[in-house]
């Protein structure tokens, strides 16, 4: 037999053996790269974190503070002030409510699925409790101004800044994955992008919080979101194919 022969059949017999596990691979690699960029994203997410606190405690970011919050509170108006106040409550358990409850209608009747329901309600517990967590270990006070709202815990990171990006940031997840009308789509995603921020600024304009605050609040909800996508979809992929 002609070693040009032998060798494509020896080819051709490797390739049969190993067809099947890269098959496998070639299947799973979608999830595994998504994997790889979710934990990369966790764990720069945390160390950001880590970064922003150091900061905090060595006195880095102070003057920072405090230009941002004379600039903000530079704007205080009583038409903005009622603004903000709603807004800010939005941000709280009355704005989850009602948006928890509208969501809750749309997931029931017309997407027809009770798990989102239950996977918001995670990020948003999860949030909730690192974050009460968090703010007794920091130990950080409220800012040494006006304050227009009544506030009882201590200041970093921002409950409302977390709480935010985890409860509406998953809800801009669940809608970029849902089959709806692209406009909808687009306008929903950015109103929430908006309301996030907006919140955010609220908490500063009404004296309750240092613009650090509000960024980590914004990076620890961040990291939930993230997390929780990533083992959602994993428990979905392990559910679906118990092979995986």
């Amino acid at each position: 037999m002609p070693i040009k022969q032998i060798v494509k059949g020896s080819i051709e017999r490797l390739k049969a053996v190993l067809a099947p596990a890269f098959d496998q691979y070639s299947r799973h690699l979608p999830y595994i790269i998504t994997t790889a960029i979710a934990l990369v994203v966790v764990v720069g997410s945390i160390n950001l974190f880590v970064e922003l606190t150091d900061g905090l405690k060595e006195g880095e970011l102070s003057a920072i503070d405090s230009q941002i919050t004379d600039y903000i509170i530079s704007f205080r108006t009583p038409a903005r002030t009622e603004f903000f106040i709603w807004l800010t409550h939005v941000g709280d358990i009355y704005g989850y409510l009602i948006i928890g409850g509208i969501f809750i209608f749309l997931s029931a009747v017309v997407f027809k699925s009770w798990k989102y329901i239950a996977q918001i309600g995670i990020v948003l517990i999860l949030a909730t409790l690192s974050n009460m967590m968090l703010k007794r270990f920091i130990d950080r006070a409220r800012p040494d101004i006006e304050h227009l709202v009544s506030v009882a815990t201590l200041s970093y990171p921002s409950g409302h800044a977390m709480s935010a990006m985890a409860f509406y940031g998953f809800l801009i997840y669940l809608l970029y994955r849902f089959k709806m009308n692209r406009f909808l789509k687009v306008a929903a995603i950015i109103f929430f992008i908006l309301l996030i921020l907006n919140i955010g600024i609220s908490r500063v304009y009404l004296g309750v919080h240092f613009p650090t605050d509000i960024i980590a609040g914004f990076i620890a909800g961040f990291i939930w979101v993230v997390f929780c996508v990533l083992a959602f979809n994993l428990i979905e992929l392990f559910r679906r194919d118990p092979q995986t």
